[in-house]
Protein backbone atom coordinates (compact mmCIF):
# COMPACT_ATOMS: atom_id res chain seq x y z
CA UNK A 1 0.00 0.00 0.00
CA UNK A 2 2.78 2.43 0.92
CA UNK A 3 4.67 1.52 -2.27
CA UNK A 4 1.60 2.26 -4.40
CA UNK A 5 1.14 5.55 -2.57
CA UNK A 6 4.76 6.53 -3.26
CA UNK A 7 4.37 5.69 -6.95
CA UNK A 8 1.15 7.73 -7.24
CA UNK A 9 2.78 10.63 -5.39
CA UNK A 10 5.65 10.68 -7.91
CA UNK A 11 3.18 10.52 -10.78
CA UNK A 12 1.32 13.47 -9.35
CA UNK A 13 4.59 15.45 -9.56
CA UNK A 14 5.70 13.81 -12.80
CA UNK A 15 7.22 16.93 -14.39
CA UNK A 16 9.82 17.53 -11.70
CA UNK A 17 10.22 13.77 -11.16
CA UNK A 18 10.94 13.29 -14.90
CA UNK A 19 13.61 15.99 -14.90
CA UNK A 20 15.23 14.40 -11.87
CA UNK A 21 15.00 10.97 -13.53
CA UNK A 22 16.70 12.20 -16.71
CA UNK A 23 19.55 13.97 -14.90
CA UNK A 24 20.11 11.05 -12.54
CA UNK A 25 20.02 8.53 -15.42
CA UNK A 26 22.68 10.50 -17.31
CA UNK A 27 24.85 10.64 -14.19
CA UNK A 28 24.48 6.89 -13.64
CA UNK A 29 25.32 6.18 -17.29
CA UNK A 30 28.40 8.41 -17.02
CA UNK A 31 29.69 6.82 -13.82
CA UNK A 32 29.02 3.20 -14.84
CA UNK A 33 30.27 3.93 -18.36
CA UNK A 34 33.61 5.29 -17.19
CA UNK A 35 34.06 2.37 -14.80
CA UNK A 36 33.16 -0.11 -17.56
CA UNK A 37 35.41 1.54 -20.13
CA UNK A 38 38.44 1.69 -17.85
CA UNK A 39 38.14 -2.01 -16.96
CA UNK A 40 37.48 -3.03 -20.56
CA UNK A 41 40.32 -0.85 -21.86
CA UNK A 42 42.69 -2.33 -19.29
CA UNK A 43 41.65 -5.88 -20.24
CA UNK A 44 41.97 -5.01 -23.92
CA UNK A 45 45.48 -3.62 -23.36
CA UNK A 46 46.51 -6.66 -21.34
CA UNK A 47 45.14 -9.09 -23.95
CA UNK A 48 46.75 -7.39 -26.92
CA UNK A 49 49.75 -9.67 -26.75
CA UNK A 50 50.14 -12.99 -24.94
CA UNK A 51 52.60 -15.84 -25.24
CA UNK A 52 55.49 -13.50 -26.06
CA UNK A 53 58.10 -13.50 -23.30
CA UNK A 54 60.29 -10.59 -24.44
CA UNK A 55 60.24 -7.74 -26.93
CA UNK A 56 63.70 -6.58 -27.95
CA UNK A 57 64.50 -3.35 -29.77
CA UNK A 58 67.19 -0.69 -30.05
CA UNK A 59 68.22 1.06 -26.83
CA UNK A 60 65.49 3.43 -25.64
CA UNK A 61 62.50 3.76 -23.35
CA UNK A 62 60.41 0.68 -22.69
CA UNK A 63 57.14 2.55 -23.10
CA UNK A 64 58.15 3.86 -26.51
CA UNK A 65 59.24 0.38 -27.63
CA UNK A 66 55.97 -1.12 -26.43
CA UNK A 67 53.80 1.53 -28.09
CA UNK A 68 55.71 1.29 -31.36
CA UNK A 69 55.85 -2.49 -31.73
CA UNK A 70 52.54 -3.58 -30.16
CA UNK A 71 50.21 -0.63 -30.74
CA UNK A 72 51.93 0.99 -33.76
CA UNK A 73 51.87 4.38 -32.04
CA UNK A 74 54.80 6.62 -32.81
CA UNK A 75 57.73 6.02 -35.10
CA UNK A 76 60.65 3.59 -34.72
CA UNK A 77 63.80 5.57 -33.99
CA UNK A 78 66.43 3.00 -34.92
CA UNK A 79 66.93 -0.55 -36.12
CA UNK A 80 68.74 -3.69 -35.00
CA UNK A 81 71.60 -5.15 -36.95
CA UNK A 82 71.29 -8.60 -38.58
CA UNK A 83 74.07 -9.84 -36.25
CA UNK A 84 72.08 -8.90 -33.16
CA UNK A 85 68.99 -10.59 -34.54
CA UNK A 86 70.99 -13.71 -35.31
CA UNK A 87 72.37 -13.68 -31.76
CA UNK A 88 68.85 -13.48 -30.35
CA UNK A 89 67.40 -16.12 -32.66
CA UNK A 90 70.22 -18.58 -31.99
CA UNK A 91 70.36 -18.01 -28.23
CA UNK A 92 70.07 -21.35 -26.39
CA UNK A 93 67.26 -20.01 -24.19
CA UNK A 94 65.17 -18.80 -27.16
CA UNK A 95 62.52 -21.09 -28.63
CA UNK A 96 61.40 -18.78 -31.44
CA UNK A 97 62.17 -15.28 -32.69
CA UNK A 98 59.94 -13.16 -34.91
CA UNK A 99 61.52 -10.00 -36.41
CA UNK A 100 59.46 -6.85 -37.06
CA UNK A 101 60.04 -3.91 -39.40
CA UNK A 102 57.84 -0.79 -39.41
CA UNK A 103 57.63 2.56 -41.15
CA UNK A 104 55.22 2.31 -44.11
CA UNK A 105 51.45 2.75 -44.30
CA UNK A 106 48.43 1.88 -46.41
CA UNK A 107 46.03 4.85 -46.37
CA UNK A 108 46.85 5.51 -42.71
CA UNK A 109 47.03 1.87 -41.60
CA UNK A 110 50.51 0.75 -40.43
CA UNK A 111 52.50 -1.79 -42.42
CA UNK A 112 53.87 -4.62 -40.28
CA UNK A 113 56.69 -6.45 -42.03
CA UNK A 114 57.63 -9.71 -40.39
CA UNK A 115 58.58 -13.36 -40.80
CA UNK A 116 56.02 -15.97 -41.91
CA UNK A 117 56.26 -17.63 -38.48
CA UNK A 118 54.49 -14.59 -37.03
CA UNK A 119 51.18 -16.27 -37.89
CA UNK A 120 52.28 -19.40 -36.03
CA UNK A 121 53.61 -17.80 -32.84
CA UNK A 122 51.61 -14.58 -32.33
CA UNK A 123 48.99 -14.90 -29.59
CA UNK A 124 46.43 -12.51 -28.11
CA UNK A 125 43.81 -12.71 -25.37
CA UNK A 126 43.99 -16.06 -23.61
CA UNK A 127 46.75 -17.31 -25.91
CA UNK A 128 44.42 -17.32 -28.90
CA UNK A 129 46.17 -17.81 -32.28
CA UNK A 130 45.49 -15.69 -35.34
CA UNK A 131 43.01 -17.21 -37.76
CA UNK A 132 42.08 -16.41 -41.34
CA UNK A 133 38.62 -15.35 -42.46
CA UNK A 134 39.72 -15.83 -46.06
CA UNK A 135 42.90 -16.75 -47.90
CA UNK A 136 46.23 -17.78 -46.45
CA UNK A 137 49.47 -16.38 -44.98
CA UNK A 138 51.93 -14.72 -47.31
CA UNK A 139 54.60 -17.01 -48.72
CA UNK A 140 57.96 -16.88 -46.96
CA UNK A 141 59.85 -15.86 -50.12
CA UNK A 142 57.26 -13.46 -51.55
CA UNK A 143 57.85 -9.75 -51.99
CA UNK A 144 54.41 -9.08 -53.50
CA UNK A 145 51.90 -10.53 -51.02
CA UNK A 146 50.12 -8.95 -48.07
CA UNK A 147 47.73 -10.13 -45.37
CA UNK A 148 45.23 -7.57 -44.09
CA UNK A 149 43.80 -7.20 -40.60
CA UNK A 150 40.02 -7.25 -40.27
CA UNK A 151 39.64 -3.48 -39.74
CA UNK A 152 41.84 -2.67 -42.76
CA UNK A 153 39.83 -4.92 -45.07
CA UNK A 154 36.48 -3.66 -43.76
CA UNK A 155 37.27 0.06 -43.82
CA UNK A 156 39.10 0.10 -47.15
CA UNK A 157 36.90 -2.53 -48.81
CA UNK A 158 39.72 -4.78 -50.01
CA UNK A 159 39.15 -8.40 -51.00
CA UNK A 160 41.35 -11.33 -51.95
CA UNK A 161 43.27 -10.72 -55.15
CA UNK A 162 43.08 -6.91 -54.97
CA UNK A 163 46.23 -4.93 -55.71
CA UNK A 164 47.28 -2.26 -53.22
CA UNK A 165 49.96 0.44 -53.19
CA UNK A 166 52.03 0.93 -50.04
CA UNK A 167 53.17 4.42 -49.06
CA UNK A 168 56.33 5.40 -47.21
CA UNK A 169 55.51 7.35 -44.06
CA UNK A 170 53.47 6.94 -40.89
CA UNK A 171 50.64 8.46 -38.86
CA UNK A 172 48.61 8.99 -42.01
CA UNK A 173 51.33 11.16 -43.66
CA UNK A 174 52.60 9.52 -46.86
CA UNK A 175 55.80 10.85 -48.36
CA UNK A 176 56.28 8.43 -51.26
CA UNK A 177 53.90 5.97 -52.91
CA UNK A 178 55.47 2.75 -54.17
CA UNK A 179 53.33 2.71 -57.33
CA UNK A 180 55.87 0.63 -59.27
CA UNK A 181 55.70 -2.17 -56.69
CA UNK A 182 52.02 -3.08 -56.14
CA UNK A 183 51.15 -5.75 -53.61
CA UNK A 184 48.46 -8.42 -53.82
CA UNK A 185 46.05 -9.31 -51.00
CA UNK A 186 46.32 -13.05 -50.30
CA UNK A 187 44.75 -13.27 -46.83
CA UNK A 188 42.20 -11.59 -44.57
CA UNK A 189 42.43 -12.16 -40.80
CA UNK A 190 39.53 -12.74 -38.46
CA UNK A 191 38.76 -9.82 -36.09
CA UNK A 192 40.73 -9.93 -32.83
CA UNK A 193 39.78 -6.69 -31.10
CA UNK A 194 43.49 -5.80 -30.94
CA UNK A 195 45.87 -3.63 -33.03
CA UNK A 196 46.36 -6.68 -35.30
CA UNK A 197 43.07 -5.69 -36.95
CA UNK A 198 44.67 -2.46 -38.16
CA UNK A 199 47.86 -3.97 -39.56
CA UNK A 200 48.95 -4.63 -43.13
CA UNK A 201 51.24 -7.68 -42.95
CA UNK A 202 54.00 -8.44 -45.43
CA UNK A 203 57.37 -10.15 -45.51
CA UNK A 204 60.60 -8.43 -44.56
CA UNK A 205 61.74 -9.16 -48.09
CA UNK A 206 58.75 -7.23 -49.45
CA UNK A 207 59.56 -4.17 -47.35
CA UNK A 208 63.19 -4.33 -48.44
CA UNK A 209 62.07 -4.53 -52.08
CA UNK A 210 59.81 -1.50 -51.65
CA UNK A 211 62.81 0.59 -50.63
CA UNK A 212 65.31 -0.93 -53.03
CA UNK A 213 65.35 0.14 -56.67
CA UNK A 214 66.63 -3.26 -57.68
CA UNK A 215 63.69 -4.86 -55.94
CA UNK A 216 61.23 -3.06 -58.25
CA UNK A 217 62.07 -5.38 -61.11
CA UNK A 218 61.73 -8.54 -59.09
CA UNK A 219 58.25 -9.99 -59.44
CA UNK A 220 57.13 -13.00 -57.47
CA UNK A 221 56.03 -15.45 -60.14
CA UNK A 222 55.24 -18.42 -57.94
CA UNK A 223 51.80 -19.93 -58.28
CA UNK A 224 49.49 -20.16 -55.24
CA UNK A 225 50.22 -23.86 -54.93
CA UNK A 226 53.95 -23.15 -54.91
CA UNK A 227 53.44 -20.51 -52.21
CA UNK A 228 51.55 -22.96 -50.05
CA UNK A 229 54.23 -25.58 -50.64
CA UNK A 230 56.91 -23.02 -49.74
CA UNK A 231 55.12 -22.24 -46.48
CA UNK A 232 54.68 -25.90 -45.60
CA UNK A 233 58.33 -26.59 -46.25
CA UNK A 234 59.27 -23.92 -43.74
CA UNK A 235 56.87 -25.40 -41.22
CA UNK A 236 58.83 -28.62 -41.20
CA UNK A 237 62.02 -26.96 -39.97
CA UNK A 238 62.82 -26.44 -36.32
CA UNK A 239 62.41 -22.93 -34.95
CA UNK A 240 66.12 -22.49 -34.36
CA UNK A 241 66.96 -23.89 -37.80
CA UNK A 242 64.67 -21.48 -39.65
CA UNK A 243 66.20 -18.52 -37.84
CA UNK A 244 69.71 -19.53 -38.86
CA UNK A 245 68.91 -20.58 -42.42
CA UNK A 246 66.95 -17.56 -43.65
CA UNK A 247 68.58 -14.24 -44.40
CA UNK A 248 66.94 -11.30 -42.66
CA UNK A 249 67.19 -7.71 -43.98
CA UNK A 250 68.95 -5.15 -41.87
CA UNK A 251 65.89 -2.97 -41.31
CA UNK A 252 64.56 -4.70 -38.19
CA UNK A 253 62.96 -2.48 -35.56
CA UNK A 254 62.15 -5.12 -32.96
CA UNK A 255 62.11 -8.86 -32.26
CA UNK A 256 59.43 -10.87 -30.45
CA UNK A 257 60.94 -13.71 -28.44
CA UNK A 258 59.43 -16.88 -27.02
CA UNK A 259 61.62 -18.72 -24.50
CA UNK A 260 62.04 -22.41 -23.81
CA UNK A 261 61.75 -21.76 -20.09
CA UNK A 262 59.73 -18.81 -18.80
CA UNK A 263 61.61 -18.56 -15.47
CA UNK A 264 64.70 -17.66 -17.52
CA UNK A 265 63.07 -14.46 -18.81
CA UNK A 266 64.58 -12.15 -16.18
CA UNK A 267 68.10 -13.47 -16.69
CA UNK A 268 67.89 -13.16 -20.46
CA UNK A 269 66.39 -9.68 -20.16
CA UNK A 270 69.36 -8.61 -18.05
CA UNK A 271 71.85 -10.16 -20.50
CA UNK A 272 70.27 -8.42 -23.48
CA UNK A 273 70.16 -5.04 -21.74
CA UNK A 274 73.87 -5.44 -20.93
CA UNK A 275 74.86 -6.72 -24.40
CA UNK A 276 78.06 -4.91 -25.36
CA UNK A 277 78.12 -5.45 -29.13
CA UNK A 278 74.99 -3.33 -29.67
CA UNK A 279 72.85 -1.33 -27.20
CA UNK A 280 69.44 -2.99 -26.93
CA UNK A 281 66.38 -2.85 -24.70
CA UNK A 282 64.43 -5.95 -23.70
CA UNK A 283 61.04 -5.64 -22.05
CA UNK A 284 58.55 -8.09 -20.61
CA UNK A 285 55.21 -7.26 -22.28
CA UNK A 286 53.02 -7.88 -19.23
CA UNK A 287 55.21 -5.76 -16.95
CA UNK A 288 55.48 -2.96 -19.52
CA UNK A 289 51.71 -2.94 -20.09
CA UNK A 290 51.12 -2.64 -16.35
CA UNK A 291 53.57 0.26 -16.12
CA UNK A 292 51.90 1.94 -19.10
CA UNK A 293 48.50 1.64 -17.47
CA UNK A 294 49.87 3.13 -14.26
CA UNK A 295 50.96 6.17 -16.26
CA UNK A 296 47.37 6.54 -17.44
CA UNK A 297 46.00 5.92 -13.95
CA UNK A 298 45.99 9.61 -12.95
CA UNK A 299 43.75 10.63 -15.84
CA UNK A 300 41.60 7.54 -15.30
CA UNK A 301 41.04 8.31 -11.61
CA UNK A 302 40.37 11.98 -12.39
CA UNK A 303 37.61 11.05 -14.85
CA UNK A 304 36.18 8.64 -12.31
CA UNK A 305 36.19 11.33 -9.62
CA UNK A 306 34.50 13.86 -11.92
CA UNK A 307 31.73 11.39 -12.79
CA UNK A 308 31.20 10.62 -9.10
CA UNK A 309 30.93 14.33 -8.30
CA UNK A 310 28.37 14.73 -11.09
CA UNK A 311 26.35 11.89 -9.59
CA UNK A 312 26.64 13.41 -6.12
CA UNK A 313 25.45 16.78 -7.42
CA UNK A 314 22.47 15.11 -9.09
CA UNK A 315 21.52 13.29 -5.89
CA UNK A 316 21.83 16.56 -4.02
CA UNK A 317 19.49 18.13 -6.57
CA UNK A 318 16.97 15.36 -5.99
CA UNK A 319 17.19 15.92 -2.25
CA UNK A 320 16.68 19.67 -2.74
CA UNK A 321 13.68 19.02 -4.98
CA UNK A 322 12.05 16.83 -2.32
CA UNK A 323 12.77 19.38 0.41
CA UNK A 324 11.31 22.18 -1.68
CA UNK A 325 8.17 20.13 -2.29
CA UNK A 326 7.48 19.70 1.42
CA UNK A 327 5.72 23.06 1.61
CA UNK A 328 3.59 22.29 -1.44
CA UNK A 329 2.68 18.89 -0.03
CA UNK A 330 1.45 20.17 3.34
CA UNK A 331 -2.17 19.48 2.40
CA UNK A 332 -1.30 16.03 1.06
CA UNK A 333 0.51 15.14 4.29
CA UNK A 334 -2.39 16.45 6.41
CA UNK A 335 -4.86 14.29 4.47
CA UNK A 336 -2.65 11.25 4.98
CA UNK A 337 -2.57 11.94 8.68
CA UNK A 338 -6.34 12.20 8.89
CA UNK A 339 -6.67 8.69 7.47
CA UNK A 340 -4.34 7.32 10.14
CA UNK A 341 -0.79 7.82 8.81
CA UNK A 342 1.83 8.44 11.48
CA UNK A 343 4.97 10.54 11.26
CA UNK A 344 6.97 7.32 10.70
CA UNK A 345 4.67 6.45 7.79
CA UNK A 346 5.44 9.80 6.19
CA UNK A 347 9.14 9.19 6.75
CA UNK A 348 9.03 5.87 4.86
CA UNK A 349 6.85 7.39 2.14
CA UNK A 350 9.55 9.94 1.27
CA UNK A 351 12.26 7.28 1.44
CA UNK A 352 10.30 5.03 -0.91
CA UNK A 353 9.90 7.90 -3.36
CA UNK A 354 13.66 8.40 -3.33
CA UNK A 355 14.35 4.68 -3.82
CA UNK A 356 11.78 4.36 -6.63
CA UNK A 357 13.21 7.36 -8.43
CA UNK A 358 16.75 5.99 -8.02
CA UNK A 359 15.85 2.46 -9.17
CA UNK A 360 14.14 3.78 -12.31
CA UNK A 361 17.18 6.00 -12.93
CA UNK A 362 19.57 3.05 -12.56
CA UNK A 363 17.59 0.99 -15.04
CA UNK A 364 17.30 3.88 -17.51
CA UNK A 365 20.99 4.72 -17.13
CA UNK A 366 22.03 1.12 -17.86
CA UNK A 367 19.79 0.99 -20.95
CA UNK A 368 21.23 4.30 -22.16
CA UNK A 369 24.79 3.10 -21.57
CA UNK A 370 24.17 -0.22 -23.35
CA UNK A 371 22.73 1.56 -26.38
CA UNK A 372 25.68 3.98 -26.44
CA UNK A 373 28.20 1.12 -26.25
CA UNK A 374 26.44 -0.72 -29.08
CA UNK A 375 26.77 2.39 -31.25
CA UNK A 376 30.35 3.23 -30.22
CA UNK A 377 31.80 -0.30 -30.24
CA UNK A 378 32.68 -0.44 -33.98
CA UNK A 379 34.21 3.04 -33.83
CA UNK A 380 36.33 2.21 -30.77
CA UNK A 381 37.54 -1.01 -32.40
CA UNK A 382 38.38 0.73 -35.68
CA UNK A 383 39.97 3.90 -34.33
CA UNK A 384 41.72 2.64 -31.19
CA UNK A 385 41.86 -1.14 -31.56
CA UNK A 386 39.81 -1.55 -28.37
CA UNK A 387 37.09 -4.16 -28.16
CA UNK A 388 34.61 -2.96 -25.54
CA UNK A 389 31.89 -5.39 -24.44
CA UNK A 390 28.37 -4.03 -24.93
CA UNK A 391 27.02 -5.55 -21.71
CA UNK A 392 28.15 -3.33 -18.81
CA UNK A 393 26.81 -5.64 -16.10
CA UNK A 394 29.50 -7.21 -13.92
CA UNK A 395 30.24 -7.81 -10.26
CA UNK A 396 31.87 -4.37 -10.08
CA UNK A 397 28.81 -2.79 -11.68
CA UNK A 398 26.52 -4.49 -9.15
CA UNK A 399 28.57 -3.03 -6.31
CA UNK A 400 28.40 0.42 -7.88
CA UNK A 401 24.63 0.19 -8.39
CA UNK A 402 24.17 -0.91 -4.79
CA UNK A 403 26.41 1.95 -3.64
CA UNK A 404 24.42 4.50 -5.66
CA UNK A 405 21.17 3.15 -4.24
CA UNK A 406 22.56 3.29 -0.71
CA UNK A 407 23.86 6.83 -1.21
CA UNK A 408 20.48 7.93 -2.56
CA UNK A 409 18.72 6.39 0.44
CA UNK A 410 21.16 8.16 2.74
CA UNK A 411 20.57 11.53 1.11
CA UNK A 412 16.85 10.84 1.12
CA UNK A 413 16.97 10.83 4.91
CA UNK A 414 17.10 14.63 4.86
CA UNK A 415 13.65 15.22 3.27
CA UNK A 416 12.25 12.15 5.05
CA UNK A 417 13.29 13.44 8.48
CA UNK A 418 11.97 16.87 7.50
CA UNK A 419 8.55 15.34 6.76
CA UNK A 420 8.64 13.46 10.06
CA UNK A 421 9.51 16.58 12.07
CA UNK A 422 6.89 18.64 10.24
CA UNK A 423 4.31 16.04 11.20
CA UNK A 424 5.36 16.31 14.85
CA UNK A 425 5.44 20.09 14.83
CA UNK A 426 1.97 20.36 13.36
CA UNK A 427 0.52 17.76 15.67
CA UNK A 428 -0.11 15.20 12.99
CA UNK A 429 0.98 12.22 15.07
CA UNK A 430 -1.83 10.14 16.54
CA UNK A 431 -2.75 11.06 20.11
CA UNK A 432 -2.92 8.24 22.63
Amino acid sequence: MLLKLARLSLWNRRSTALLTLVSLSLSVALLIGIDHLRHQARDSFQQTLSGTDLIVGPRGGQTNLLLTTVFQMGNPTNSLSPDSYRMLAEHPMVDWAVPIALGDTLKGFPVFATHWSYFEHYRYGQRQPLSFAEGRPFAASSDREVVLGAAVAKELGYELGDDIVIAHGSAGVSFTHHDDHPMTVVGLLEPTGTPVDRRVHMTLKAMEALHNDEGHDSHDSHSPDEHAHDHNDHSEHSHAGEAQAEAVPGNINAVLLGLKSRPAVFGLQRDINQYREEPMTALIPGVALTELWQLLGVAENLLYLISFLVLLATLAGMMTMLLASMGERRRELAILRTVGASGLTLFWLIELEVLLLTIFSLATGLLLLTASLAIAQPWLATEFGLFIAINPISAQTAYLLAGILGLAALMGLVPAISAYRRALAEGLNPRL
